[in-house]
């Protein structure tokens, strides 16, 4: 994969041009729809470079991953019968296979499969593309979305801003491991409240 290589390295070139933070938003704006580089990488090198920025990063990168998101849904509501096939044939993480898996995890668990999409390793672009395909409620859609891409680059930021490089390099290593262990206790944590007030 020498040419995922090559985009990420480029990403990581607009840290130190005068157009990081722009170039920050549409990163996260892109890779909630079509875009394979995580704007994490981004974020990271900046939040680095100026830890009291941290917060700030997070919120761009917040802002324009869930504007993403809602043009990763508008595509699947609107234009999907259209650029199908394009998504398919060239943009990594989209599988028929497992695209026509999505409607049953809509259909089962709703926000959650949001949730998990946007916090964790799971291709936040499938799940925001096949919402709209698979007509999910777009409140519900948007406050899952807000909520989990929130916390994720939120969690990120004050990390780095707390302890420095050494948390940019525990992330990069297991940041895959810990934000699904991360998940699952959460909605782990959320079954068990269920549970006790029945």
């Amino acid at each position: 994969m020498k040419y995922l290589r090559g985009l990420y390295n480029w990403v990581l070139s607009w840290a130190e041009t005068a157009y990081a933070v722009p170039a920050l938003f549409l990163l996260a704006f892109a890779e909630s729809s079509f875009f394979p580089v995580p704007p994490d990488v981004l974020m990271l090198a900046l939040c680095l470079s100026l830890p009291h920025r941290s917060w700030y990063y997070a919120a761009v990168t917040s802002i324009g991953s869930v504007l993403g998101g809602i043009g990763g849904y508008v595509i699947g509501f609107a234009l999907w019968h259209l650029v199908s096939g394009w998504f398919f044939s060239y943009i990594p993480g989209f599988d028929r296979e497992v695209f026509s898996q999505v409607q049953e995890y809509f259909t089962r668990y709703n926000f959650w499969v949001v949730f998990a999409a946007g916090f964790s390793p799971i291709p936040y672009k499938v799940i925001t593309i096949g919402a709209g395909v698979f007509n999910v409620n777009f409140p519900v859609f948007l406050v899952a979305s807000a909520v989990s891409r929130s916390l994720r680059f939120f969690l990120v930021a004050g990390l780095i801003r707390r302890f420095g490089a050494p948390m940019r390099e525990l992330i990069d290593r297991y940041f895959n491991l810990l934000s699904l262990v991360f998940v699952v206790l959460l909605i782990g944590g959320f079954v068990v409240i269920k549970y006790l007030l029945h």
